[in-house]
Order: structure tokens, then C-alpha cells, then sequence
């Protein structure tokens, strides 16, 4: 590595250190030598470059500026070429080093600067080679870790073979895939998350606390930033080595994230194909069982369904619900098949021994806590004898879970008995049926809003609501109790029932209940 204690080493530069600045200045790794008799080298100079000067701009400017220039840019030291016309580093150099806190070491008049040029190279080339040398083992270390299966913990014990930081990695989703030296908490987690989702990743996130400032190198597997390989240090502490060894594991941390989303697409789609063999009825009972068995789930034994959905908000799922969910019945010790889809989000698992109804509630805890801000409803159905029963629980326990969805307030758990038995005897019914049912009843009125723009299935909802009281009715939709008299009339006309008759009160409700389920499933 070149720095101004390895030029100083090699005895054939003849270098005596005068100021040796701060404590480690002379070991901090430099970029490059840059020879200059500017007055003001600042603007060519980079930081990190140590300057090689014979001070022939003390015609034009004085030590102390040159000095400050030098440390304005971040330059790594001084080496002063002593000339026959100056024997000895002048004092005032030496002095504005010592203020300025720059490294600064003299050269005899028999080297040239070529020769710490040549030097300066050479460690350059040595330190390539060992990079380089250093990155094919540890890349074959990082491989081999990867196809023994040791998965994200492995990649981060190769990483602490060789440097000795706090590692951790966290996906998109807030959880924490591996770690070494450290532990995040849900909320640090989460801040890690909400970074990945902006645009552009920040290089670095606050974590608030003893743990401070992180540096983050980004995992991505399918073309998109899927985790992050935080180093708990900030970017500036952190050497060139460093960087490389930690962007070249979160290359690799990739492969791995790629493998664990290629699983769990695979995972999805076959609890996504249970669901169309338990829906499908006797067509493809005999598929069931052993579909169940792959998720490690007993066919034979008494099975529950749960369908959780977020109240709140235009989607109804996001990215990772079903992942959290599948998590959440594994730290309970059940076995569970989890199918998540636009709507919803079903699990299929063995009658737990502590009451269903309190497995939900602590579900949707642990799904708000990683989803803060968004309301989860969990719907459940009956218990099934086997997996020959479950198509029933099944309906039920999505149907319950879009009327909680749809609810304002209320509980967020709820088996579809506890919703009403006109619930019970439509959800018992396939999409296709509901759909006829209420296209039968209502594509009158429907076709007459569509074609005049009117709001009769407004009104007729709002009537039903209000349970058939005029004066309610008329102010919820802010309109004369006659307007209101007036659309009913035309509802009774166009659909040949009455609002007045309770018989045919009920065919409309249902009707437009028989609507809302079979567009939501």
C-alpha cells in the first residue's frame, strides 16, 4: 500500500520524517505523488496525493500558505527535495506542517523524485496484485460458502476472516437475513427497508443510537435492490481494502437473495395451485393431500384456514405479506401452506391447540409491526375434518375477510358465522352465480345510471343502509324527500321490485351484496 511511511521505509529514497502529524498520518493510505512548485497547488492537487516539491514557490507565496493549501484539498503529506541552494527544509515549512497537522519529511539532494515516483509505482503494483490475488480467493471462499448452502451467514464469516466489522443484512421486506457483530431492531430494520425503496439507495443510513451512521452496499438479484449489506461504519472510516472486500460479498450475497426469491416463487405457485385443487372441488381432491404433505402440512388431520387482507389503503396486499405470514407460523411451530394473491393472502395450517381466533389477533400483530401503518384483518372458516373438507373453509374464510376489509372500524379478526347468514348462504356460491344473480336483479337499474348518468344504485344503497327511513336517506344524499320518492319509483320500475315490500327489499339487497363478492373474489 503506498503511504508516506512506505516511501519512508525504503531506505534507498533516503527519506527522514520532520513532522510526523497526527497519530496514524503517515500510514493513511495515499492515491498518487504529485510533484509541483505551484504557488497554490490546490486546484490540480487530489486528495490523498502526497506533494514533492523543492519549494521554489517560496518566491511567489509563503510556507504557511503553501501548507493550508496542501491540507484544504486533503493532501496526504510534503516531501521537500533538499537543492544545493537549500540544504535544509526551511523552519517556516516545518512550522506550518506542525500547525496545519501535515506530515512532512525531507529528501536528500542525491535522489530525484523520479526515483519516489518509481517507488510510489511499484508499491502501487504490489498492492494491485494482492488485491487482486485477495479478491479470487476470497471470491472462491464466497463461492464455496454459497454452494455448501451456508447461505447470507456465510458469505458475512468469510468477510470476518479478513476484517473485523459488524455486518448485517437486511432485505426490502425488514428482515434480517444474517449478522455478525451486531443486531438490529425491528424499527433500525424497517429505516433500512425505507432507504432501499428510495431512489437512488442512500450510501449510508443512521441508525440512530450507540450504532450510528452504517454503510450500505446494495444486494441486487432481479434487477431490482432487493437487500443490503450494511457495514456499521461510517464510509470514511472504511480503507479501500474494506470497500472492495464488502462490494465484492454483496455480488455475492445477490446469488444468494436470487436463490431464496427463485424458491419462494416456486413456493407460491404451488401453494397458489392448492387452492385451485381445493376450489376445484372433487375435479382434483385426490392432488390435494399431497400437495399439503409438500408444505409439511397432514392431510388427515384437522386442517383451519385463515385469509388476512389490510383494511386500509388502496391495495389489499403488498410485497412480503405473504412471506411475513409464512414466518409467523413457523416461529409458532405449524406448519402452514401460504398462497398470496392481488387480494388476499391464505394459509392452510393444522389446527393449532391454542384458540384460532387468538392466533389470528397475534398475527395481525406481528404483520402491523412490519408493515407500521397499515390495519390487517384476518377472516376465518369453519375447521375441516381433513383435506377433503377444506373447500368450504376455504370460501368462508375469504369471504369473511373481504367483509372486514370493507367494514369501517370493528374487529380485525372474524369467523364467516359471526357475519350473518346471508353471508353464510352467498359465500357458498361460485363468482359466476353471484355475478348472474346480481346482474338479474339490478342491469336494469345499471344500464339506466350507465346511459343518463343517474344515481339510482346510489340511491338504492343509501336507502338499504338507512334501513328504508325517508328523511335519513334523503339527507345522506342531500336531496327532497320527493326526489327520493321519484328514484325509488324508477328503481321499482326498472328491477319489478318494490322497496316497500319486504320480500323484495331482501332480492335487492342480496343483489347488490351478491355483486360486491363476486367482483372481490
Amino acid at each position: 500500500m503506498l503511504s508516506l511511511a512506505a516511501l519512508v521505509g525504503n531506505r534507498a529514497l533516503e527519506l527522514r520524517v520532520l513532522v510526523p502529524g497526527p497519530a496514524g498520518a503517515l500510514e493513511r493510505e495515499a492515491l498518487w505523488v504529485h510533484n509541483t512548485e505551484l504557488a497554490d497547488p490546490s486546484p490540480y492537487l487530489r486528495a490523498g496525493e502526497i506533494v514533492l516539491t523543492n519549494g521554489l514557490w517560496q518566491r511567489e507565496t509563503s510556507a504557511a500558505d503553501f501548507a493550508a493549501n496542501v491540507r484544504r484539498v486533503g493532501g496526504a503529506g510534503i516531501v521537500f527535495g533538499l537543492r544545493t541552494e537549500t540544504p535544509a527544509t526551511p523552519g517556516e515549512l516545518v512550522d506550518a506542517c506542525r500547525r496545519e497537522g501535515l506530515p512532512l519529511a525531507e529528501i536528500s539532494i542525491e535522489v530525484p523524485f523520479t526515483a519516489v515516483t518509481e517507488a510510489a509505482s511499484a508499491l502501487q503494483a504490489d498492492r494491485r496484485r494482492d488485491a487482486l490475488v485477495g479478491m479470487v480467493r476470497r471470491g472462491d471462499a464466497l463461492a464455496s460458502a454459497i454452494s455448501r448452502g451456508a447461505g447470507a451467514s456465510g458469505v458475512l464469516a468469510v468477510l470476518r476472516r479478513e476484517h473485523d466489522v459488524p455486518l448485517v443484512v437486511v432485505d426490502r421486506m425488514a428482515r434480517q437475513l444474517a449478522s455478525t457483530g451486531v443486531e438490529l431492531s425491528a424499527e433500525q430494520r424497517r429505516m433500512v427497508a425505507d432507504g432501499l425503496a428510495r431512489h437512488p439507495p442512500p450510501l449510508e443510513i443512521d441508525l440512530g443510537g450507540a450504532l450510528g451512521r452504517a454503510t450500505v452496499f446494495l444486494v441486487g438479484a432481479l434487477g431490482d435492490t432487493d437487500a443490503a449489506l450494511l457495514c456499521l461504519r461510517p464510509v470514511g472510516q472504511l480503507g479501500r481494502a474494506e470497500q472492495e472486500a464488502l462490494d465484492q460479498a454483496a455480488r455475492f450475497l445477490s446469488l444468494e437473495v436470487a436463490k431464496q426469491q427463485a424458491m419462494q416463487a416456486i413456493e407460491s405457485r404451488f401453494a397458489s395451485e392448492l387452492l385451485d385443487m381445493i376450489l376445484s372441488g372433487s375435479q382434483r381432491a385426490a392432488e390435494v393431500p399431497d400437495r399439503l404433505r409438500a408444505f409439511g402440512v397432514d392431510p388427515s388431520a384437522e386442517l383451519a384456514v385463515l385469509t388476512v387482507a389490510f383494511a386500509d389503503g388502496a391495495e389489499s396486499t403488498l410485497p412480503g405479506l405473504a412471506e411475513t405470514v409464512g414466518e409467523f407460523f413457523l416461529s409458532q411451530s405449524l406448519a402452514v401452506a401460504v398462497a398470496g394473491g392481488s387480494q388476499d393472502v391464505v394459509a392452510v395450517v393444522q389446527r393449532p391447540r391454542r384458540e384460532l381466533s387468538e392466533l389470528a389477533a397475534a398475527l395481525c400483530s406481528a404483520v402491523e409491526t412490519r408493515f407500521a401503518g397499515r390495519r390487517l384483518v384476518a377472516g376465518l372458516g369453519d375447521t375441516a375434518a381433513s383435506a377433503a373438507d377444506l373447500r368450504q373453509p376455504l370460501v368462508q374464510s375469504r369471504e369473511a375477510c373481504q367483509v372486514l376489509r370493507h367494514r369501517r372500524g370493528g374487529p380485525a379478526v372474524a369467523s364467516f358465522r359471526e357475519l350473518g347468514t346471508h353471508r353464510l348462504l352467498l359465500g357458498l356460491q361460485d363468482a359466476g352465480t353471484l355475478q348472474g344473480f346480481a346482474d338479474g336483479v339490478l342491469g336494469p337499474l345499471r344500464e339506466h345510471d350507465r346511459l343518463r348518468d343517474s344515481e339510482l344504485e346510489a340511491t338504492l344503497r343509501a336507502f338499504l343502509a338507512n334501513d328504508g327511513q325517508f328523511g335519513a336517506t334523503a339527507a345522506a344524499l342531500f336531496v327532497h324527500v320527493n326526489t327520493l320518492r321519484n328514484r325509488l319509483a324508477k328503481i321499482t320500475e326498472l328491477t319489478g321490485r318494490d322497496v316497500a315490500r319486504t320480500a323484495d327489499r331482501v332480492d335487492l339487497y342480496l343483489a347488490l351484496e351478491a355483486g360486491d363478492m363476486s367482483r372481490s373474489r
